[in-house]
Parts: C-alpha cells; sequence; structure tokens
C-alpha cells in the first residue's frame, strides 16, 4: 500500500546510539528478573558497565570528534551530534541512577540474606580494621605511588578505566592535592575473615567484603605520614579507545596495531565519574585538567566500576548461579565414525550452547592430527586465551600440511591477544595474513583440504560466531558441517582473496561481503515485495544483533508496504520503526534478553518451497556490508531448514527473555496471556533437542 510518507523521513528512524542505550537498559533490567539466580543478577550489573564503558569509548568519542571537527555525519534520524550528546547524557544519568538503585536496594539486601555483605569501612570493628590495616602495610602499601600536584609536580597521567583517589592534605596551613592510583592488579573486594563456626549442614560460611578503595582510603596516613588528610574522593576516566591506524601507510600492520595499542590508555578523556561528595570546585578542576566538558562529568553513588562486581561471582557459592549446562553431542559425531565421515553422511547444524562446540574443536584438530589432510585455511577474529583452537593449528604445521591462518589484528578490544596468537603462529611457520587493507575480516570460516580415494575433498565449518570455547558457553550461535563442492570452491575462492590479490566478488553459493551480499538480500526482499503484491504468500524473517542500515530498512518498509509478513529479532540496536500505519504496519521487531547471549544471524525468505534459509556472520548494518568481509551461507539440507525454523519459531513465541518494540521507538516486556506459564526459548532449548 502506497502512501505519502517519504521513506527517507527522519521521524521513520530510530537514532542508532538511543537505540543501543535502551538495549543497555535491557541488560540492566536482567538483574531485577528474579529468574535468574542472585550472583547472575550481579553480574547483569557488571556487563551493563561494561557496556556502558564501551560505549562511551567508542561511540561516544566518535560524536565528540564529530563536534569538534564541524564535520557532523548526517543520521538517518536527523539528529545533530550536538542533540545525541545530550541526549545521552540525560540517558546515562537515569541509568547509573537506576543501576544503583537496583544494587542498593535489590540484590545488596538479598546478598546479605544470603550471608553475603559488601560492609562499609566504617562500620568495620576495632579488630577487622586492625585486619585489614596489616593487610594493607603488607599486600598494598607497597604497589602505591602517590603523585602529588602543585607547580613542580604536573598533573598526571590517569588511565582509562583506572579507580583513582583525590587526596585533599593540609600541609603548613594550605591544603594541596595528590592523586593515587588504585591497583587495579589485587582484588576489588577484600576479604574479612570474622571467627566462625563450621557452618550447619547445607549452610554456608559468611563472607564478609570491603572495598579496596576504602581501606586504601582508610590508611592515607602511612602514605602520607606528619600530614593531615582533609578527604579523598573516588573518581574515575573514560577515554577515547577506538584505535586509528593509517593502514595503506603501514608497512607493518601488526607493528602499527601494537603501537596504536599503547596509545590507548592516552586516548581523549571523553568522561569523568566522580562521587557524589565531591565537592563541585574540585569536579570542575579535575575535568579541566582532564580536557572533558562539564557536562561530561557524571557524579554517582558510590560504589564506582560496577563492571567489578563479577568477582562477587567468584564467591564459592554455586547454589547462587546457573548450574553448568551440558551440551549435547549431536548423533552424527557419536556412531564412532571419523568427523569426516560424519559430515560426508549429510550436512551437520548445531546450536550453540545448546549443542557442543567440541565438535568444532575436533575439526580443526582433526585437521591437524589425519594424514590425509593437506592443507587448512581459517579466519581467527576472537579467540580468547588458552585457545584449543590455536593449539591444534600450531600442532598441524609440518612438511605434509600447508596451514593459512587470516588473524583480524583489529578485532576490538581484541587486538593485544590477537597480536600475540599471530606471532605464535608466525613463529611455528604458519602462513599468517591480516586481511585486506581497509576492511576488517568477521568471516567465520574453516576450510580443510583432503586426499582422499576419489580425489581431493574440501570440508567447510561455517559459523555465526567465533573460535573461542569460552563465549560459545555463553553465546547462541550456528556450526555448520559440511562437504558441499560448491561452498568448498568458494571457500577456497574466499581465502585467494584474503590472502592474495583476487578481487572476486561472484561465488557460487557464499554471500560475501564487500560485494554480492548487499545487493542479494536487496534482491530477496524486493522479490518477496512483489509476490505479496501479485497475492502470492510472502515472508520474511531475520535473527540479527543489529539493525541499522538505511537502504536495508527502506526496503524492508517498501516490503511491508506490499504486504508481507515480517519478524525481526534484533537483539540490539534496531533504527527501524515497526507498526506505522502505511510505512511498516507488517513488521513486528522483538529483542530477546536472558541468561545466554543471541548472537546468531539467520536470514529467511519466502515460505513453502520458495523458502531459501541463510546463515552467516553480517548484521544489517553498513560496516557489515561494506566495511568488513563477512559471509552467509544457504541452508540446503531439509533437517537443518526444519531446525532453524524451530528455533525461531520459539524466539517469536518468548514471554520470558522478549521485548517488543512499538512505533514509538520505545520496548516493552513481553508477558504471557493471563493464567499461562511464560515461555522461555531459552530453557526451553536447554531441555529440548531440535
Amino acid at each position: 500500500m502506497e502512501t505519502g510518507i517519504r521513506l527517507t523521513e527522519p521521524e521513520l528512524y530510530i537514532n542508532r546510539e538511543l537505540s543501543w542505550l535502551q538495549f543497555n537498559d535491557r541488560v540492566l533490567h536482567q538483574a531485577r528478573e528474579r529468574r535468574h539466580p542472585l550472583l547472575e543478577r550481579v553480574r547483569f550489573v557488571a556487563i551493563s558497565e561494561t557496556n556502558l564503558d564501551e560505549f562511551f569509548m567508542i561511540r561516544v568519542a566518535g560524536l565528540q570528534q564529530q563536534l569538534a571537527s564541524e564535520r557532523p555525519n548526517p543520521v538517518p534520524d536527523g539528529m545533530s551530534p550536538e542533540e545525541q550528546l545530550a541526549q545521552i547524557q540525560v540517558h546515562t544519568r537515569a541509568f547509573f541512577a537506576e543501576q544503583r538503585r537496583i544494587l542498593r536496594e535489590e540484590l545488596l539486601p538479598e546478598l546479605e540474606g544470603e550471608g553475603i555483605r559488601i560492609v562499609p569501612y566504617n562500620r568495620l570493628d576495632r579488630r577487622e580494621k586492625e585486619e585489614l590495616r596489616r593487610e594493607f602495610e603488607r599486600e598494598i602499601l607497597p604497589i602505591l605511588t602517590p603523585l602529588a600536584i602543585d607547580p613542580a609536580h604536573p598533573f598526571p597521567h590517569i588511565s582509562n578505566l583506572s579507580l583513582n583517589l583525590l587526596v585533599v592534605i593540609r600541609d603548613r596551613g594550605r591544603e594541596v592535592l595528590a592523586r593515587l592510583k588504585v591497583p587495579n592488579t589485587l582484588k576489588r573486594f577484600l576479604r574479612i575473615s570474622p571467627p566462625q563456626e563450621p557452618p550447619e549442614p547445607g549452610q554456608h560460611h559468611e563472607v564478609n567484603l570491603v572495598r579496596l578503595e576504602e581501606v586504601v582510603a582508610a590508611n592515607l596516613d602511612e602514605l602520607f605520614p606528619g600530614k593531615e588528610i582533609v578527604a579523598s574522593y573516588v573518581f574515575q576516566v573514560v577515554r577515547n579507545a577506538d584505535l586509528v591506524i593509517q593502514e595503506d601507510e603501514a608497512a607493518d600492520l601488526l607493528r602499527a596495531v601494537e603501537d596504536e595499542l599503547g596509545q590507548r590508555q592516552f586516548g581523549q578523556s571523553v568522561r569523568l565519574v566522580v562521587t557524589g561528595e565531591m565537592p563541585g570546585e574540585l569536579r570542575e578542576w579535575l575535568a579541566g585538567h582532564l580536557g572533558v566538558d562539564h557536562s561530561a562529568i557524571f557524579a554517582v553513588e558510590e560504589p564506582l566500576g560496577l563492571a567489578d562486581l563479577e568477582e562477587l561471582t567468584h564467591a564459592s557459592r554455586p547454589d547462587l548461579l546457573y548450574p553448568p549446562i551440558a551440551p549435547r553431542i549431536p548423533e552424527e559425531f557419536k556412531k564412532g565414525r571419523s568427523i569426516f565421515a560424519s559430515i560426508r553422511q549429510g550436512d551437520i547444524l548445531l546450536y550453540h550452547p545448546y549443542d557442543s562446540f567440541a565438535p568444532v574443536v575436533d575439526f580443526v584438530r582433526a585437521g591437524a592430527t589425519d594424514g590425509g589432510v593437506l592443507a587448512i585455511k581459517q579466519t581467527l577474529y576472537r579467540v580468547g586465551t588458552n585457545s584449543p583452537i590455536i593449539e591444534a593449528l600450531l600442532e598441524a604445521r609440518d612438511e605434509r600440511t600447508q596451514v593459512a591462518v587470516l588473524v583480524e589484528l583489529k578485532a576490538r578490544f581484541d587486538e593485544e591477544p590477537n597480536i600475540g596468537w599471530a606471532r605464535q603462529l608466525e613463529a611455528r611457520g604458519v602462513h599468517v595474513a591480516y586481511g585486506i587493507v581497509g576492511l576488517k575480516t568477521h568471516a567465520k570460516i574453516c576450510l580443510l583440504v583432503r586426499r582422499e580415494e576419489g580425489g581431493l575433498r574440501r570440508y567447510l565449518h561455517l559459523g555465526t560466531g567465533n573460535y573461542n570455547p569460552s563465549t560459545a558457553r555463553a553465546y547462541t550461535d550456528f556450526s555448520y558441517f559440511t562437504a558441499d563442492p560448491d561452498l568448498g570452491e568458494d571457500g577456497t575462492d574466499l581465502f585467494n582473496s584474503l590472502t592474495g590479490y583476487s578481487e572476486q566478488e561472484e561465488y557460487r553459493k557464499l554471500l560475501v561481503a564487500p560485494g554480492r551480499m548487499r545487493r542479494r538480500l536487496l534482491q530477496m526482499i524486493e522479490r518477496e515485495a512483489e509476490k505479496a503484491a501479485g497475492g502470492r504468500p510472502a515472508r520474511i524473517v531475520c535473527k540479527i544483533n543489529q539493525l541499522t542500515d538505511p537502504e536495508m530498512i527502506r526496503a524492508l518498509y517498501r516490503a511491508s508496504r506490499a504486504g508481507v509478513r515480517i519478524d525481526l529479532i534484533v537483539r540490539g540496536t534496531c533504527c527501524l520503526k515497526p507498526g506505522i500505519p502505511g510505512v511498516s504496519e507488517n513488521i513486528r521487531v522483538v529483542s530477546l534478553v536472558g541468561r545466554f547471549l543471541e548472537h546468531a544471524r539467520a536470514y529467511v525468505f519466502g515460505a513453502g518451497e520458495d523458502e531459501e534459509i541463510y546463515l552467516g556472520s553480517a548484521d544489517l548494518m553498513e560496516r557489515n556490508l561494506d566495511r568488513r568481509v563477512e559471509i552467509i551461507f544457504p541452508l540446503r539440507d531439509e533437517a537443518s531448514r526444519r531446525k532453524v525454523r524451530r528455533i525461531l519459531q520459539l524466539q517469536l513465541s518468548d514471554t520470558a527473555n522478549a521485548w517488543e518494540l512499538g512505533p514509538d521507538g520505545s520496548y516493552e516486556r513481553l508477558r504471557p496471556e493471563e493464567g499461562k506459564e511464560p515461555l522461555d526459548s531459552q530453557a526451553l532449548l536447554l531441555e529440548e533437542p531440535v
């Protein structure tokens, strides 16, 4: 149905930054959900803080740079950088207030009821303070470095995200200042050891904790002997952490990334967080020395740095955490055959963490140990620490096996471990490439070439997530094993373009970005619109992390106008507004936030015999479609397609983890119908294989 509304009108779009802040609100809301165990709820507070820190380090820093350059980048919703920054500041103040309220009024009392107390230092008794004084002298004092701030001692560098004390000292009748960094090499929460009787059966020892910065503040006389400590105040700075690398000018990309990493702690300050007790003149003085605008000063209730609450989840209280899951090993891998024989029997689709990640590791390991494997080629984006994938690749390098690995050095906040892995692989003779100039390689693919009786055969693993066993236990992702000849040849062509000078855009079955992926996705959306306009059944379902690309949003709006029923499962940022009459009334958008991070991407176009299903690494964002190497791949076998349909059906019916986006840009928590139990798609998938 055509209307007079132009699809470029700003009111049809949600601001990207504000949409992301709403997502983080949904993460924080999990801390209030009593269906999660108590320490998992504490973990959600920590995650929400880490998320916000990274948002300021990258997104807010970018907006501030736009503002300074006076060359604003137009956004579809029409907001200027000034307007976006103003809205972000308002939202962030409300977020901090709600975050602290949840901690103070809900989580800390419930923790205390379980015998886990964070005790303010001023409520400790004399014995406890003396014990902490001894620990301070023994374990903390030797690490501390007080820095005076006066004409002879310039204002010190404050490193990104460090916790600091601004100390006010009276010296010879005048007040002077010093800065003291709270060491991040120590635990943030120190345990007090009160005398305790052995707990009764089924009971637990009480755990009393005190914050490290309070212990430091209470013992400042040890650092400034003979001086009067007037006061001390905690503060934290967030800096621009986005790396700027001129790849086309870098003779050695690995060294360029390494050098730039060293500057991350020195980036421009973008946010100053202080305690509410810090006087206004000291806040302004700090902000002036840090180059922080007044609007970017946030005075909050203690404690600062809530990301450190993650420490509490290691308090030896498994009863307050989710029990470890026991991922399923699919039947195809249980029959005693080699992994290659299993894949030759038919394509295999796994859905992590419900299905075990072990077959992915076994696939790479088989490539390293099987005498018939002649080549291993793999992309690595985020692999984590102590990686069994890397170990297998290191073992594989010998005279008969060619190993080529593309390590993405610019994987944000994973640059340092990736540099380490790249150096280790190179030292063992592995061919290591760093991708294509100007593009991040985000595709997830591993190709094994094996000599068999009939000749060479290619085996592929294609995924939506990283080759990281740790995140595979917490993120939902698809893994696909296939020996499809066309996909195998596509894999070879892709690696040739990544490690050589090939500029191939056309592939047999893979959709690769940049290049054909955008064009083909638009064609499939337009095809559904044409079918609906002609009165034929038409359907689009997308499960993605982010939806921000204006061209894709306009294509979905046109399809909705034509009558296509569209369901979008968008975990995080969504700039599309559903439910607008004459524009998007046929579009529904839900976001799932629960125990596991929804990370898989799936695209379904059509219904019945016309249905096409693709999985892959790409979201509908300009960066994924135009500035990253991405792949999405088709599912041909019916068993895998049936599995994806079932998963999407469950998630679209979820009433435990789902939030629905309205035409005004706000999200509403979905609830079950009166008298019905909530449908928790994540819990069901844990209980029942699909």
